[in-house]
């Protein structure tokens, strides 16, 4: 077992099966419709747990019926809630559309989430004795920042997927162990849109960069080293809505194990892999077993 902290946001998924998205302006007619607990934060933590890791989630949600099932569907997944609070108003919510390749577009409101600015003294002692911080930006920066520097005090090796992406203050990336940033979220914060030019951009301001490509695998770059791709295995994506936050926090665990980079991100690649053929986000999430076989 490992301990990772997860820092982020949980949200419910409105999730809607089309051929096609719509155009501005356009209606289409769907062909199914579900209600996913997810959220970034929620979704690596679910990805981490099923994957064998030790997991504790910091965030919040609302005082709603959606609240209460996104606790449970963490706890099910072998999540700690404990330091998951409940606030007044409603949790939060992703209004998602899949079309018929698996793509999807999202529209995240934060609710509950917009609640957490701030860290209390149990959220920074859970986060300074953790092996592992995982962070990305689905809450208020301010509460971001105050984790990665927490954890980085602490020698607590932190990951960050920059997303929804945003201008990051250098303070933040100062705490920032391995940036995860898919290559559209890399293109905006560097200013490259070819991966490797974006890699070593990056280097400038964290140690180390993981770019997911998508179904081209990923690239891996390090300070003093030249960049490498890692392919992904070859499969038929039904919906790849939490494919990204399966690889990193199936990642997060490799590194807790001390697994070496190359064959941890071959298997967060499998297990992302094996996430992007079932529909749905956490509901999609593989469990160590399957990732090991696979």
């Amino acid at each position: 077992m490992t301990g990772i902290a997860v820092l982020g946001s949980t949200n419910m998924d409105l999730v809607a099966y089309t051929e096609r998205a719509p155009r501005l302006g356009e209606t289409v007619t769907g062909r199914e419709f579900r209600t996913v607990p997810g959220g970034k934060g929620a979704n690596q933590a679910v990805a981490a747990a099923r994957a064998g890791g030790d997991v504790l989630m910091i965030g919040a949600v609302g005082d709603d019926p959606y609240g209460d099932l996104l606790r449970a569907g963490l706890e099910r997944s072998g999540v700690d809630t404990g330091l998951l609070h409940t606030v007044e108003g409603p949790s939060g919510t992703a209004h998602i559309v899949v079309d018929g390749t698996g793509a999807n577009a999202i529209v995240v409101i934060p609710g509950a989430n917009g609640t957490v600015t701030a860290l209390g003294p149990g959220e920074m002692a859970a986060i300074a004795g953790a092996e592992l911080l995982l962070l990305q930006l689905e809450l208020p920066l301010s509460a971001v920042i105050e984790g990665a520097r927490t954890a980085h005090a602490q020698g607590v090796r932190t990951i960050l997927t920059p997303s929804p992406v945003q201008p990051l203050p250098p303070g933040l990336l100062d705490c920032v162990d391995l940036l995860v940033p898919n290559e559209h979220e890399a293109a905006e914060l560097s200013g490259f849109t070819d991966p490797r030019a974006a890699a070593q951009h990056l280097l400038g301001r964290v140690p180390a960069v993981v770019i997911t490509l998508g179904a081209r695998g990923c690239l891996y770059a390090a300070r003093g080293t030249d960049p490498v791709r890692f392919p992904a295995p070859e499969v038929t994506a039904v919906d790849t809505t939490g494919a990204g936050d399966t690889f990193v926090g199936t990642l997060a665990v490799a590194l807790a194990e001390r697994r070496p980079v190359p064959k941890a991100l071959a298997w967060a690649a499998s297990a992302a892999a094996l996430c992007v053929q079932r529909p749905g986000a956490s509901a999609s999430m593989p469990y160590r077993t399957e990732i090991e076989a696979a």
